[in-house]
């Protein structure tokens, strides 16, 4: 089987290209050949050397602690915001790649799902660099740091522990801090950006939902309690720090049980 019929084998030629315009054709074109059937999920060769995701030179990679605070004081403010939200989109098309190409033995439901999370990021990030394009911008131009990506390294080598960390934890806190976001952009009366930031917001809700989904699954094929083995993976990988005010709607809608959402707020209280 050649590599142009492999899911595999072209999941992964999206994660590495690291020519962006390339990432996010490729992307578009792997995610309409798996929908109309050309591609299988055969395949799969080791992907424990790949290590590092396709990216370009720039956005300078740096650590968060050195990225300046993004105030919408100033132009220049309000386009690092919204370079900063493209840099996570990009980060989160790799992901998406990288969870079809790295974990092989999945149902095809599970493909079905990441392959539309990695055609949503796509059109996200388009949607933010074309704000950064109606101010003079463009991605790459402020630096970002490897914060999403260090986390699907962290998380190689269980889909399980990855369905807990990356759409469970990392993306949800999304859900949280979009709104909040959203309004500070309104306030300046960057309602374009705004309106982008809502149609993320809506669609990031599916994206952690098929992260409850997945992680529920494993959980069930290794007989495993859900709830308690979220904390735990919450526990052992951060400490147990999590931050608040939690999107209660946007979280339950994406698979949050009522005590998981007692229980996280518990933990931002520090009980």
């Amino acid at each position: 089987m050649g590599l142009e019929q492999s899911l595999f084998q072209r999941a992964r030629q999206c994660l590495l290209s690291d020519v962006v315009d390339q990432k996010l054709q490729l992307s578009e074109v792997t995610a309409d050949a798996w929908v109309s059937g050309e591609l299988v999920a055969e395949g799969c060769t080791p992907s424990e050397t790949i290590t590092h995701a396709g990216r370009p030179h720039r956005p300078e990679l740096v650590h968060p602690s050195q990225l300046p605070r993004r105030g919408l004081g100033s132009e220049t403010g309000r386009l690092a915001l919204i370079h900063a939200i493209a840099h996570i989109e990009f980060n989160a098309i790799n992901l998406a790649w990288d969870a079809v190409q790295r974990f092989p033995e999945m149902p095809r439901a599970y493909y079905d799902d990441w392959i539309r999370v990695a055609r949503e990021e796509v059109y996200h990030f388009r949607l933010l660099r074309q704000r950064l394009r109606a101010g003079g911008a463009d991605y790459g131009d402020f630096a970002g740091h490897n914060g999403l990506w260090e986390m699907a390294r962290r998380t190689a080598h269980d889909p399980l522990i990855r369905m807990a960390l990356v759409p469970r934890m990392l993306e949800a806190r999304g859900l949280d801090v979009t709104p909040g976001i959203m309004r500070r952009f309104e306030a300046i009366g960057d309602h374009e950006t705004a309106a982008v930031l809502q149609i993320i917001l809506r669609e990031e809700v599916g994206h952690v939902q098929f992260g409850s989904r997945w992680f529920h699954y494993l959980c069930e094929q290794r007989g495993l309690q859900p709830e308690q083995t979220y904390f735990d993976l919450l526990e052992n990988f951060l400490n147990g720090e999590i931050r608040c005010p939690l999107h209660h709607e946007a979280r339950r809608e994406a698979g949050f049980s009522n005590q998981e959402l007692q229980r996280l707020e518990a933990l931002c209280a520090g009980g």
